[in-house]
């Protein structure tokens, strides 16, 4: 769904603050940076969002925001579709 780029954040289980810390350092550089994730992390995703366009990051906006089933394949061989979505933060002025 993404491209490999150092601006891209990973979100899986560790706090929140973690990937906005991680988020911030890209966008203090004024590149654009993608919070990406998978199943149950989504929702913590809306939230580093959230946190850095209300509290840490003045000026930044939201672009582009995408969603997206894939198709993973589990131990046993099986394959299973796990929601993902991908939101694009833009740096402030």
């Amino acid at each position: 769904m993404a491209d490999d780029d150092n601006s891209n954040v990973y979100i899986g289980k560790k706090r929140s603050m973690s990937y906005v810390m991680s988020a911030m350092t890209s966008l203090n550089e004024g590149k654009p940076t993608k919070l990406l994730a998978r199943g149950r992390a989504i929702s913590r995703a809306v939230d580093v969002g959230e946190l850095l366009i209300r509290k840490f990051a003045k000026g930044a906006q939201y672009g582009n925001i995408k969603i997206d089933t894939e198709e993973v394949t589990n131990k046993d061989g099986s394959k299973s579709n796990v929601s993902a979505m991908e939101i694009e933060i833009l740096p402030g002025d």
